[in-house]
């Protein structure tokens, strides 16, 4: 086979996760282990009186009971760092004590007689009553700075500004502009203005936040096993908390069954000082309840945008406000989800501001493209209207306005090299569109939309060596979530001339494997992709020149063919590979072991466009809604391995349906849940996802990307809510401005229209 790269290569771990051979973090049996349950906070602002745990610690198999007097008094850098509450709790969920037990069941039971007295605080539990003169406050001493999370998702614009004068729960306030809004408006034929808001959302995995902890009995280190996308991160967090050096906390990075964002650090600190402090082993797994209560879920944002237009669809300017509920801690998109907007399209005219506010809920936490979803279901469904009222086909007038490499864009510097155009195009082309009046002639709506994701950056290092039967290893300290170690195994048997069959990955812990960042923001193949073809191109540059000497030949004068050294157009002059390197590990051996090491550190992003269209048919006496077609279109650089690509442009999309008509994590005003389990948390089924799914891969090559690929992750959960909803539109004629779009918001939108 000439080349590796886009064949359809089967997931190297594909197999053990569906015999269920895989080993995940709560498969962890050690010696001596205490199993830890949470007691959460049933207000969402209260003083605590007191806990009584005398109870508790009578329960059969109950060790310990811990509280925040337990536990060392640090600083709440972070939702990580507030550990157990002290002497007040800021959300329904908040965890205010710790129960240890010999087992899951007494731990539970446990948990069920610590009494803690409240005394209950007005709350701030929505956006508008934060923002109220009188609101309580969330932070009355000052809030803390925002955690390192965003930056790990490509959506930190570094601090923004706060409001000035006294403390408020206000903590970022960003403005971008160019031109002149009020001189566009006043060019402007056609204007359109709504309020767009989106509830809090889970990212829902089947697997919650779990972590096992085993102290060091020689020393003040720790091993922390966890399911997390982020291994040097938990490191660095949990060194910084056990005021330790980052080598005394090694940290295993499991199988992680779903994370989507959500799964970069929570309670790995608290577990670390709680087998500290017990000096055995900590197994803390979430229950389900705990994971929506105590977890870090998107929260709501409210975004108001004015667009205005010229008669022949010319976007010329556009206004607006995006607030963001941060819950408890700072570290909302809101400002980055500003700069998405601005720059999608070639709008002369802009003002925008992004606005983050705090209240009393669970801290945000990051969900596949955060921000990104709120953000352009807002545009695109106003994009939608200006082409309705002139009467433009909605494709077109993307085409016309839509961002090209080389515009400048709002926050500095101009587009790179990105597939903004060939996705329309492709979705131009495809019979859905194409067809889109008899899927009308049948009743049906169909709408479209498009979206963005800058993608990440972050320096990474891999390390490739020969083993003794020949077989490639590759050496990473990347999380695999979506299928990445296969693509990494593809781009080294490429680089070393071997089937990617015979690359073996090892994603190590803290301990043994090389730098890579937390895999998020669609970064880990475009980051750790140019180091692993350096390190496979060493690897291969090392064999030759073993091999050369071998045959005396110059090693410009060989290949590597069937997991062989052979000098070219002699195939009967050949090494194999596990021979070759057989010399390289013996006695007496005259060549050194054949080890590659490759660095990269890329600072420049690779911009991926997706392109949606829903086909959907509207009840319009019940507001059910039936999606029929959802097509998407991304543009991923390069498809390494296409089957990848496809299941993640899949789960994207279905996840965004969830968005568009079923997720909404309610709380009341007064901070309570409403919906604490998957009884009353819909996340969509095989029934309720699209009954017909496709996808199109459009590559446009990155110039920074390995061999041209870009993130694929993100992308296809951006547009799915916006072209639903402009489906809808479609169909009924009614513009539904509020997720998740559920019967009763439709039916009422009919009646408005």
């Amino acid at each position: 086979m000439d080349t590796w790269i886009g064949q359809e290569i089967r997931l190297q771990d594909g197999r053990e996760k569906v015999t269920g051979a895989a080993r995940y973090t709560p498969d962890i049996r050690l010696h001596g282990l205490l199993y830890a349950r949470l007691v959460t906070s049933q207000m969402a602002h209260a003083q605590i009186g007191s806990i009584d745990t005398t109870a508790a610690q009578d329960v059969p198999g109950v060790v310990r009971v811990l509280t925040a007097a337990d536990l060392p008094d640090i600083p709440p850098t972070g939702r990580h760092a507030l550990l157990l509450a002290r002497g007040r709790v800021i959300f329904t969920g908040q965890p205010v004590a710790l129960v240890l037990a010999e087992s899951e069941a007494a731990a539970a039971d446990g948990v069920e007689q610590v009494l803690v007295d409240y005394q209950p605080l007005p709350a701030a539990a929505t956006i508008d009553q934060a923002l109220a003169g009188d609101a309580p406050l969330v932070w009355p001493g000052g809030a803390p700075g925002a955690s390192e999370e965003a930056a790990a998702h490509g959506t930190d614009l570094g601090k923004g500004d706060g409001d000035a004068g006294p403390p408020s729960n206000v903590t970022s306030r960003r403005e971008f502009r160019r031109g002149d809004v009020a001189q566009g408006f006043a060019q402007a034929d056609v204007v359109v203005e709504e309020t767009f808001t989106t509830p809090a959302v889970h990212q829902s995995s089947l697997e919650t936040h779990a972590v096992v902890v085993q102290p060091d009995p020689a020393g003040q280190g720790v091993t922390v096993w966890t399911s997390t996308q982020a291994p040097f991160y938990v490191q660095e967090q949990v060194a910084e908390t056990l005021g330790v050096p980052a080598t005394a906390v090694r940290v295993v990075p499991m199988t992680v069954g779903g994370a989507f964002g959500a799964k970069f650090l929570l309670y790995e600190p608290l577990a670390a000082l709680v087998a500290r402090i017990t000096g055995r082993p900590v197994a803390l797994v979430l229950t389900r309840m705990e994971e929506m209560l105590a977890g870090i879920p998107a929260l709501p944002s409210r975004i108001h945008l004015k667009l205005g237009a010229k008669e022949d669809g010319a976007l010329l300017a556009l206004e607006g406000k995006a607030v963001f509920d941060a819950g408890v801690y700072p570290g909302t998109p809101a400002g980055f989800v500003c700069t998405l907007i601005a720059n999608s399209y070639r709008i002369p005219h802009v003002a925008l501001e992004g606005l983050e506010v705090l209240t009393h809920k669970p801290s945000n936490g990051a969900y596949r493209a955060p921000g990104a979803p709120q953000g352009f279901f807002a545009l695109e469904s106003l994009v939608d209207e200006v082409a309705r009222r002139l009467q433009i086909d909605p494709l077109a007038l993307r085409l016309q306005n839509v961002s090209r490499p080389g515009d400048a864009r709002i926050q500095g510097g101009e587009w790179p090299g990105m597939g903004s155009v060939e996705v329309l195009e492709a979705l131009r082309q495809h019979p859905a569109w194409q067809q889109r009046q008899n899927a009308r002639q049948a009743g049906r709506g169909v709408g479209l939309a498009l979206g963005w994701w800058p993608g990440g950056t972050e320096p990474a290092a891999a390390v490739c060596q020969l083993a003794r039967d020949g077989r490639l290893q590759l050496h990473l300290g990347s999380v695999d979530l979506t299928g990445t170690s296969t693509g990494f195994a593809i781009m080294a048997g490429e680089a070393f001339g071997i089937s990617p069959e015979e690359v073996k990955v090892i994603n190590g812990d803290t301990d043994s494997a090389p730098y890579a960042g937390g895999a998020g923001g669609s970064k880990i193949t475009y980051t750790v992709g140019p180091a692993v073809i350096a390190a496979a191109r060493e690897a291969r540059a090392q064999v030759l020149e073993i091999a050369a000497e071998e045959f005396e030949v110059d090693p410009a004068d060989l290949e590597i063919v069937d997991g062989a050294v052979q000098v070219r157009g002699v195939p009967d002059r050949s090494l194999p590979l596990a021979d070759l390197a057989a010399e390289t590990m013996q006695f007496g051996g005259k060549y050194r072991p054949v080890l590659g090491h490759g660095r990269h550190a890329e600072t420049r992003t690779a911009p991926a466009f997706c392109a949606q269209l829903a086909e959907v048919a509207v009840d319009e006496e019940t507001g059910e809604v039936v999606v029929h077609n959802l097509v998407v279109v991304q543009d991923v650089g390069r498809a390494i391995n296409p089957r990848g690509v496809r299941g993640q442009m899949m789960g994207g999309a279905t996840q965004g349906l969830g968005w568009a008509l079923y997720e909404d994590m309610a709380y009341d005003e007064a901070g309570q849940l409403l919906a604490a389990n998957w009884a009353e948390y819909t996340v969509p089924h095989f029934a309720q996802a699209a009954r017909k799914l496709e996808t199109v891969i459009v590559e446009v090559p990155s110039e920074h990307g390995p061999l041209g690929a870009r993130g694929v992750g993100e992308p296809p959960i951006i547009p799915t809510a916006a072209a639903v909803a402009n489906a809808i539109a479609d169909a009924t004629g009614a513009r539904v401005v509020d997720l998740p779009m559920t019967p009763p918001r439709i039916l009422a939108a009919i009646g408005r229209a």
